[in-house]
């Protein structure tokens, strides 16, 4: 059978009806992996807290160097605010401020004790 190409793809009955050729559907489905299953690993793959360019810019005008033990505060303080329903929290590590979109696992912006500490838009607070 002669399989016509336009715009550089054969049509869907002619790749069903070619000997050899895949039927359409995913390696994934067809192994037994379901849609879920690699959503899931995907997701998990990313878990961890992100930190925005506004917060990234501001960590390094401020010169604010976390510790790894500072780090996993934070991200268990986020934790503990994710448990609680909070949506936009304020995180205490020490003596820096962050503000963390919980939903999104972002870190929006950071403060130290040399700037003005009046937070807005949050719902909650976590002290770490």
């Amino acid at each position: 059978m002669a399989i016509n190409v336009i715009n550089g793809f054969p049509s869907v009955p002619q790749i069903k009806g070619v000997p050899g050729k895949s039927s359409g559907k995913s390696s994934a489905v067809s192994s037994g992996t379901s849609f879920e299953s690699i959503f899931k690993a995907k997701t998990e793959e990313n878990a961890g807290l992100k930190v925005s360019k506004h917060a990234n810019e501001r960590l390094f005008k401020r010169n604010i160097d976390l510790s790894d033990e500072q780090w996993e505060r934070l991200e268990s303080g986020v934790k503990k605010a994710e448990m609680k329903g909070i949506k936009e929290s304020l995180i205490m590590v020490d003596d820096v401020a962050f503000i963390v979109n919980v939903g999104n696992n972002t870190v929006i912006t950071a403060v130290d004790e040399s700037e003005d500490r009046v937070f807005t838009n949050i719902d909650g607070a976590v002290i770490v």
